[in-house]
């Protein structure tokens, strides 16, 4: 409404002096330009004075925030037009031969030392994996190679880890904290000449395991904070440092580091630091012997077994070459901790949810063939078909979007916004494909024991929607939150001037005015394109095939016009939260509905992105449909749930708006709806049979050695026998003959490994007590007596 009534009278303004110019002689244009460049600047005056009054000030720590990282794609989409080309000529992750070497070779080699089910119930790896993983490189797989490290891309730490996750998500946990937020990274970029020479080596060979403690029990989401983690600049003998005391908790490998990095608030009340540093956030490294401090006490996250716990101290003396970086980089913790944290929010956690995927679309959609109920394979049931296809394209997608966010990491940046995209969405993606996983598995993923590959991950995956950001905070605050301000293609300098000190407001004036014209011309830019696309969309969706996934040009150019339409509307709403000025903060419910919108168009983009890398596949473009279309669903619902709800006082006007743009024919301009049943059945179908799409998905699946029990490894080799024996079965009764002698063979083979790979584990006892001679259940005890007196009574 503001933005309306600004731009109407400043038409009408250049009207008038148009005409005024254009009648009067050369003394009138000039007094008629200054009168009208007066009343410009009282309207650029008032309209300023008017937003600074309703945008808060901004805290040193949101704007520390807002400089740090990048901004790329995520700018893209907030500006209304996107590039998939874009995407396709610049990103493309690959290994090197060394990096799949070491896939091969000691990763394989670190699973085969690990048991999931003894480390779930001994909560912890035996020495020799311990001594495996320090000695071949798995604390040290980003450092570079001039300090011992293994120097791997970060597209190669995702696939360490998507692959630890197949098998141990306890080691895919060990192993993210030090290549993502150990101190290992800050070092190599932020530390001194002698913290380098000194550390890295160490951290290298596996001589110090690290960590990094910064979440406090008051500082969760809120981790800046760093309540209870205060520390004062001193000098004691004639040396300065820092005076500081702790309690630190949720710290993963604090129980078992040899070096821990320590957020700490720090004050400088004498001003000792001389202008070298200042107080704020700063980073400490202290070794697990360093006086004062305390490490080992264990937190027992759910089932899980990696070592997580405590750090704590009082007055502990530090000095200042044990700072992060040196005494000039006191106060600058905060900005160095975000910059690393774009890798361990975006790539490490999403990779575990990438390995639960490939396990799910491997080995249940094996399981589901495997098994059968009423003699039918429980695959065909569509129950089943449903489940498995929702989950076999949630793992496509989270793939999908992990493979481009490793490649936009490897491509020295470090989006903030993208990066809690990544964390929230491809977690709770991880969620609910495991959800289904369980669902299928059924008695299978209940019973523990070395049979159940899905019940550690199952019971741990609440760890990972917690940690880092929990997810409801990411969701309904982090993400449009910090990407209105810092990915809008023009509202980062507006508000910068909002910001300016009053001595010099003429400056910010202008400022604000340039952008603000800016803002209202995107807006509109997005409202017409919102309308255009809106109806171009609605008429491409009624008039395609509906097998047009079998096509994938087609495919893909009809998708990315769906998605070019979402940004639009994407684009569009995100401006109309500017009418809420500083009370957006406050409006999560809408935050989190437009998170969900923009997480699903970059997920969108990344799957179209996948598919350009890997087409070829045969059953690549049904799976890519099936995802797209929930995609495409997933932002549309969000986006009509935002305008049914649009907050604030200005909320009625902007809802209109939004509906004007991005529904414009209504609910024929919402044509997105899930997938048909007929397309469900087909991705089911090529998951549940041998097919290059299974192949695909078990490229980075570990698989032990022919001959070895392992469930998983069993499940995807007996698929193609168990596929081939119901074949044989289904061809004797339509020719209605008796099988021949090889086929016999097939048939029997294929129960004999059915029977096997459907058993559950049972245990002698599970408890030490129930192990021990002598031991009765207490539900049994005194039942001899009980019965004699019955009888007693009875013949009595």
């Amino acid at each position: 409404m503001l933005t309306a009534r600004r731009t109407s009278v400043v038409k009408s303004t250049s009207t008038m002096a148009a005409r005024v110019l254009g009648s009067t002689g050369s003394s009138q244009h000039t007094e008629q330009r200054r009168t009208l460049l007066g009343i410009s600047k009282s309207l650029d005056q008032r309209l300023y004075r008017m937003a600074k009054g309703v945008m808060p000030p901004i805290s040193k720590t949101e704007e520390i925030a807002l400089g740090c990282g990048t901004i790329g794609f995520d700018r893209d989409i907030f500006s209304g037009n996107p590039s998939l080309k874009h995407l396709q000529d610049t990103y493309d992750p690959k290994l090197t031969a060394e990096e799949q070497s070491y896939l091969d070779n000691e990763v394989n080699t670190l699973c085969s030392l690990l048991n999931d089910h003894d480390i779930a119930m001994n909560k912890d790896f035996t020495k020799e994996a311990w001594d495996y993983m320090r000695d071949h490189g798995f604390f040290a797989l980003k450092i570079p190679k001039e300090w011992g490290g293994k120097g791997f891309s970060t597209h190669a730490v995702s696939q360490v880890l998507v692959k630890l996750g197949t098998h141990s998500m306890d080691a895919n946990a060990t192993v993210a904290v030090p290549n993502s937020l150990g101190p290992g990274e800050l070092l190599v970029r932020y530390g001194t000449d002698d913290q380098k020479e000194y550390f890295l080596p160490r951290l290298s060979d596996g001589t110090l395991i690290p960590c990094f403690g910064l979440t406090g029990p008051h500082s969760g989401s809120d981790a800046t904070s760093l309540i209870q983690s205060d520390c004062v600049v001193e000098e004691r003998n004639g040396e300065l440092g820092v005076v500081a005391s702790f309690k630190k908790r949720y710290i993963t490998l604090a129980p078992v580091a040899g070096v821990v990095g320590l957020g700490l608030n720090l004050a400088d009340p004498k001003g000792l630091l001389k202008g070298q540093g200042e107080g704020g956030f700063t980073v400490a490294l202290l070794e697990r012997d360093h006086p004062g401090l305390r490490m080992g006490p264990r937190h027992m996250p759910l089932n899980s077994a990696f070592m997580n716990g405590t750090v704590e101290g009082e007055d502990v003396w530090i000095p200042m070459d044990s700072i992060l970086g040196g005494q000039e980089r006191c106060g600058k913790g905060w900005q160095m901790f975000v910059e690393c944290l774009a890798e361990g929010r975006g790539v490490s956690l999403p990779a575990g949810s990438a390995g639960a995927g490939r396990v799910i679309v491997g080995a249940v959609g094996a399981y589901s063939r495997v098994r059968k109920q009423f003699r039918v394979p429980i695959a065909e049931f569509g129950g089943i078909q449903e489940a498995l296809s929702t989950a076999g394209s949630d793992a496509l997608i989270t793939i999908a979007g992990t493979d481009l966010m490793n490649a936009i990491v490897d491509n020295h940046e470090a989006p903030m916004v993208i990066s809690s995209i990544m964390k929230q969405n491809c977690t709770e993606r991880g969620r609910r494909m495991v959800e289904h996983g369980m669902d299928i598995a059924a008695g299978s993923a209940i019973c523990r024991g070395d049979n159940n590959y899905l019940g550690n991950t199952y019971m741990g995956l609440p760890i990972a929607i917690t940690v880092e950001g929990a997810n409801i905070m990411t969701r309904s605050f982090q993400i449009i939150g910090q990407g209105l301000t810092r990915c809008h293609p023009h509202m980062l300098e507006l508000i910068q001037s909002l910001q300016m000190p009053k001595e010099e407001e003429d400056k910010a004036i202008s400022i604000f005015t340039k952008q603000f014209y800016k803002v209202v011309h995107h807006g509109l830019t997005n409202f017409g394109s919102s309308i255009t696309r809106g109806i171009g969309a609605t008429f491409s969706t009624k008039t395609r095939s509906k097998t047009a996934y079998t096509d994938g040009k087609k495919m893909v150019d009809y998708h990315e016009k769906q998605l070019l339409r979402l940004s639009a509307n994407f684009a569009l709403t995100a401006d109309l939260c500017f009418t809420l000025g500083g009370r957006l903060k406050f409006e999560e419910l809408l935050m989190g509905r437009l998170a969900d919108a923009m997480g699903a168009i970059f997920l969108g983009y990344a799957t179209l992105h996948h598919y350009s890398r890997q087409k070829g596949v045969e059953g690549l473009e049904a799976i890519t449909e099936h995802a797209m279309l929930r995609l495409e669903k997933e932002a549309q619902d969000a986006l009509k749930e935002a305008s049914d709800n649009f907050p604030g006082p200005l909320g009625p006007v902007a809802s209109t708006v939004m509906k004007m743009g991005c529904f414009p024919l209504g609910s024929l301009t919402r044509p997105y709806s899930s997938p048909s049943d007929q397309l469900t059945k087909e991705v089911s179908r090529m998951i549940t049979t041998p097919s290059a799409l299974r192949d695909m998905f078990n490229e980075n699946v570990y698989m032990a050695p022919e001959g070895e029990t392992h469930q998983v490894s069993d499940l995807i080799r007996a698929l193609p026998i168990c596929v081939e024996a119901d074949k044989i079965a289904s061809t004797l009764r339509r020719e209605k003959r008796e099988p021949t002698a090889e086929e016999v063979d097939k048939i029997a083979k294929a129960e004999a490994i059915r029977d096997v790979l459907v058993q559950v584990d049972v245990f002698p006892h599970i408890t030490d007590a129930e192990g021990q001679e002598g031991y009765v259940r207490p539900a049994l005890v005194g039942t001899d007596e009980r019965l004699s007196s019955l009888d007693r009574k009875k013949f009595a």
